[in-house]
């Protein structure tokens, strides 16, 4: 009886054309929609609303994305460089949509795929998404680092995957593109009994030889044969713009309030009352809708934020509005500059010529004693500032030393002081239009117009020095004059490194990470980041992806001292960079206030009136689970007091104690070059080469009379040379890198004064020792 059931049940299955391929002698065709031999190109759009997906990104790719560790669900597969097609971006990747195209090879290189459950070894297919990823590593080809630690999930594909936690990444929807190298391979045609693609449960048929576009999105699959197809990239609803745009004002602000309360990273942590806030402040929505007051609405969103003490909390682009109030409060100065020391006195720091307070004989060096009759630590305390939120007192303190001698334009303002060595004395100021006081106690004055991710030079102390002003801005030029540095450090044998933060913004976490893995010789777990599952209703991590560091090769790895110099204005990633830079005591964290404490990730959404938000939805820990930024910062190991001898140093006091650290703690390194004999060379001779990377050649001249020597290092074929001369006891005595530097790579030095019978070493080698290639190398004296 049970097996006419059988029977019975697998007649059905192939009356139906879909039948379990394991359970029959042969698969039923895929039922092909356009046929018209297969699919020989590719275009489509990719639609993005997320505000911050292009920042940073140099280098967009749209490539086939080999699906074979899907299919392995095995999250270690890393994407083969011969698989990647690259495909063309026809707009501006800057604006959305984003057009492309893809011409498929005749012979695509990617992984075979068995997927068809017959529990035979067969040929299988190549299976592919549409995929958008940036490369910043390397060459245009994306490597381990750019596929984020490997894996077979992306967004903004062809695919809709999953993100809910109990089936993360899975395939859910949207399409494949399917290579069948015969007409003999089989492919699911829907997702079976339990929901999940590539699984024994998939009924199976058989493909036409050549590509097929597969849509998840029907049932049965749909398989198209059409020669052009169009495949539009989807937008995973995770990263998605939340847009409240159209909704009123007290909509709007309910809206914000249900996702801060469910998705705000911190609320425990920092005790925030959403429904005491929610009672506060809905009037005042209410108000501004009631009256169509703009002014009102915007002003009760600004509070609102001003209300969660967390520095990535934002709104912008503001409204003319918010900079009338900030200038009616702030409009006026006294000229007066003040900073407070570890002792707990506040002290004048500079005094604007021609000011208020200048003209009332009020001196550099003065302790503030009161302001309008209030002691002036209370005064700061109560001082208000227009840069909040904060996530840490100290930022906040330093800007209410900045507002605490801003007033509204015209009004009189009583200051108690005591110049050095006088007496207390009280004079009335009067707060005019002066802005030099407030615009002086900024961050450090740069013009970011002109200024590089990262710049580098080598210190009169002998130890290298960057500024690394972002991780928000060109994401692969930020690498190449990285990696760059790395070499010159390497072939240099600098013993030492300071890495300069104090006025980093952020940007990327992942490439601030991945920044400081250049200086370990471990694979280090960071920690991870935990974020709202709606599905679930909780916050949740993926247990199997912690950020962790992934090593550049051993040569691109400086093992050299280093002190990193931060301050309040090191902001998320740059904390992030600077807690890397701890781990295993690798560096000194030099400075005298800690960093400014943002530790998480965040996600915008749109308000009415052109209004964005800013919030924090990533809880960022470290490797034991503990909160290691968001309201801490990172803190000095070298701690630069806060004294007068440091306020009014002649130098920049921070730079100069990491110097002293160095000094003490800086061991010798051995260049990481390979140097080779290449015998001897005459006053007028000349040689003809081939140099290798990571290569130096030395040639032996010995000098037969005194004379003044010119020697010529040729770069064939633009080949960036680097000439040293160096004495037989192996004492550098003269270097040259270009001729003319940005034109004329060859290197060449002349002068060089010998006597006879001197013995010199002139050193054959290329810049940062990274080049190969052919070099010709003259000797020209002048007797």
């Amino acid at each position: 009886m049970k097996q006419i059931v059988f029977l019975l049940v697998l007649c059905i299955l192939t009356a139906s054309g879909f039948a379990v391929f394991a359970q029959t002698d042969e698969m039923p065709p895929a039922p092909i929609i356009n046929d018209e031999g297969g699919t020989v190109s590719i275009t489509g759009e990719m639609v993005y609303t997320n505000t911050l997906f292009t920042a940073g990104v140099a280098q967009p790719l749209i490539i086939l994305e080999d699906q074979a560790g899907f299919v392995r669900r095995d999250n270690s597969f890393l994407m083969p460089i011969a698989s990647q097609t690259l495909g063309q971006i026809t707009s501006d990747f800057y604006q959305s949509p984003v057009s492309y195209s893809i011409a498929l090879p005749i012979q695509p290189q990617g992984t075979f795929s068995d997927v068809d459950n017959d529990g035979e070894t067969d040929p299988g297919v190549q299976i592919y998404a549409v995929a958008y990823w940036s490369n910043t590593f390397g060459d245009p080809y994306l490597e381990e680092r750019d596929l984020y630690g490997g894996g077979w999930s992306t967004a903004y594909a062809s695919t809709r995957v999953s993100e809910d936690l109990d089936t993360l990444y899975e395939i859910i929807g949207g399409k494949l593109l399917i290579y069948a190298p015969d007409d003999e391979q089989g492919f699911p045609s829907n997702f079976g009994d339990d929901g999940l693609l590539f699984t024994e449960d998939d009924p199976v048929v058989r493909l036409p030889q050549g590509y097929t576009v597969v849509d998840l999105d029907t049932d049965p699959f749909t398989f198209d044969r059409s020669a052009e197809v169009i495949i539009d990239l989807i937008e995973p609803e995770g990263a998605a713009l939340d847009d409240f745009s159209d909704m009123s004002y007290t909509e709007a602000f309910d809206a914000m309030i249900e996702k801060m309360r469910t998705e705000y990273a911190f609320t425990e942590y920092k005790g925030i009352d959403w429904d005491a806030l929610a009672d506060e402040y809905r009037p005042r929505f209410e108000r501004a809708e009631r009256e169509d007051d703009q002014d009102e609405y915007i002003r009760a969103l600004q509070d609102f934020l001003w209300e969660i003490p967390d520095g990535h909390i934002a709104l912008y682009p503001g409204a003319p509005v918010l900079g009338e109030d900030f200038q009616n409060a702030v409009l006026g100065g006294i000229g007066l500059v003040i900073r407070e020391l570890d002792d707990g006195r506040v002290i004048v720091t500079n005094v604007i010529p021609n000011s208020s307070a200048d003209d009332a004989g009020i001196e550099v060096r003065a302790e503030v004693l009161s302001i309008n009759g209030t002691d002036i630590t209370t005064w700061i305390d109560n001082t208000f500032v227009f840069d909040g939120p904060f996530s840490t007192d100290h930022v906040r303190r330093l800007s209410q030393l900045r507002y605490a001698t801003r007033f509204p334009y015209g009004e009189t303002v009583e200051v108690e002081f005591q110049n050095p060595d006088a007496n207390p004395q009280t004079v009335e100021l009067f707060a005019g239009d002066e802005v030099e006081s407030f615009n002086s106690q900024s961050s450090v004055p740069f013009d970011a117009a002109f200024e590089l991710p990262v710049e580098y030079s080598l210190l009169p102390s002998g130890y290298g020095y960057v500024s690394i002003n972002s991780f928000s801005d060109n994401d692969l030029l930020s690498i190449q004059l990285w990696e760059r540095m790395i070499q010159t450090l390497n072939s240099e044998a600098t013993p030492g490194l300071i890495i300069d933060m104090r006025r980093n913004g952020g940007g990327s976490g992942f490439l601030a990470d991945q920044m400081a893995a250049y200086f370990f010789n471990e694979e280090l777990i960071l920690g991870t980041s935990y974020s709202y599952d709606r599905a679930l209703g909780e916050f949740v991590t993926d247990e199997d992806r912690p950020e962790r560091f992934f090593l550049p090769p051993e040569e691109l790895r400086y093992n050299g001292t280093i002190a990193v110099l931060v301050g309040p204005d090191c902001v998320s990633a740059c904390e992030f960079f600077a807690y890397n830079m701890t781990l295993q005591n690798r560096a000194a964290v030099v400075g005298q206030y800690p960093t400014a404490g943002l530790g998480g990730g965040v996600q915008d959404f749109a308000m009415p009136d052109g209004q964005f938000v800013r919030f924090t939805v990533g809880r960022a820990v470290d490797a034991n689970g503990e909160i290691h930024i968001e309201g801490i910062g990172i803190v000095p190991t070298v701690q630069v007091p806060v004294t007068e001898e440091t306020l009014f140093y002649d130098g920049d006091v921070i730079l100069d104690y990491a110097i002293d650290y160095l000094d003490e703690n800086a061991t010798e390194l051995e260049p990481n070059v390979s140097r080779a004999d290449g015998g001897n060379i005459q006053v007028f001779g000349k040689v003809d080469g081939e140099i290798g990377s990571g290569e130096r050649i030395r040639y032996t001249l010995t000098a037969n009379q005194d004379d003044t020597l010119t020697i010529m290092l040729n770069g064939i074929d633009g080949l960036d040379t680097y000439l040293r001369v160096y004495n037989v006891a192996g004492d550098l005595i003269d270097e040259n890198d270009d001729i003319e530097t940005g034109r004329d790579l060859s290197s060449r030095i002349e002068g060089l004064d010998v006597s006879a019978g001197d013995v010199l070493l002139i050193e054959v080698g290329t810049y940062a020792d990274a080049s190969s290639g052919e070099f010709m190398l003259q000797v020209e004296g002048e007797r």
